[in-house]
């Protein structure tokens, strides 16, 4: 029986950008907490996921997400020979950066990190064909998050799901990341009535062969506040009561502006895990 565990610690963690707090909760509905995150300040590596695949299956995804994207991403740097050929890459340079401005270090950086997400996925796909699940079923997770290979460069984010990545810059909360669901999707074509549910996921970690990660890259400034969060916050909370809490946090206040954001949602009727990660940029 899988026993759940957060993959680190709710203490101030301090990265080469700043410093970092995360906190999960199991929510005021759901009988386990299928949420987990991860700051790994060796690495640089601060990310989110959200386990679907009902009891103990949706706690594993989140954390074997998590713990495959960390492993692959430290091996490319330590130990190239140790990286499982799991597959080529598939990463299309070209139509990410179709004006051609990446540098070649960028470039590369997007690899890895396009393949580490991609190694994370068929890693739980497997798991799920030796389960006997057929394509488009079986546990799966959102990941959303964000590296910062050189420690004076940007950050490169990943994002597979409906978990968020957040930036609060001159008191302005500003969304970076899109919803794959159908929602959004069906929003986006102009659709404003008979909307899909906002959980439908259009793609996630596990259920397929294949995923598609939305990559980005981000400078950052002192005073930056990055916010990665499960939907258990964000569908439950107006973006400018979370900006209020997050202009009061400072550098020193950030585990008590995760347990208020959590408490907000729960105020607010979440019926999920909730799950928040901060980083004050300095």
């Amino acid at each position: 029986m899988y026993v759940w565990k957060p993959l680190s610690p709710s203490q101030p963690q301090q990265l080469a950008v700043g410093i970092a707090f995360g906190m999960t909760d199991i929510g005021k509905v759901r009988p386990s907490n299928e949420d987990n995150f991860l700051i790994d300040c060796k690495l640089g590596l601060v990310a989110v996921a959200d386990g679907m695949g009902g009891h103990e299956k949706g706690e594993v995804a989140s954390a074997d997400a998590l713990l495959s994207l960390s492993h692959y991403i430290r091996s490319n740097g330590d130990d190239p020979d140790g990286i499982p050929e799991f597959l080529a890459s598939d990463f299309d340079a070209a139509e990410a950066d179709p004006e051609g401005l990446w540098s070649a270090a960028t470039v590369a950086t997007m690899t890895t990190l396009h393949d580490a997400v991609e190694f994370a996925n068929d890693r739980m796909y497997r798991l799920n064909l030796e389960n006997r699940h057929p394509e488009g079923a079986g546990m799966g997770t959102t990941l959303t998050g964000f590296w910062q290979p050189e420690h004076s460069g940007p950050l490169f984010a990943f994002h597979v799901g409906d978990s968020r990545l957040y930036r609060l810059r001159d008191g302005h909360l500003q969304q970076l990341t899109r919803d794959q669901t159908m929602y959004q999707h069906a929003f986006d074509l102009g659709l404003r009535h008979n909307l899909p549910g906002r959980n439908l996921l259009l793609q996630a970690l596990g259920p397929s062969s294949s995923v598609r990660p939305e990559l980005q890259t981000h400078d950052t400034a002192p005073g930056d506040v990055y916010m990665l969060c499960s939907d258990g916050l964000h569908g439950a909370t107006a973006r400018e009561d979370m900006a209020e809490i997050l202009q009061r946090a400072g550098p020193l206040g950030l585990g008590e502006a995760c347990a208020a954001l959590i408490e907000l949602a729960k105020q607010g009727g979440s019926r999920d895990n909730i799950t928040v990660v901060l980083l004050y940029c300095h």
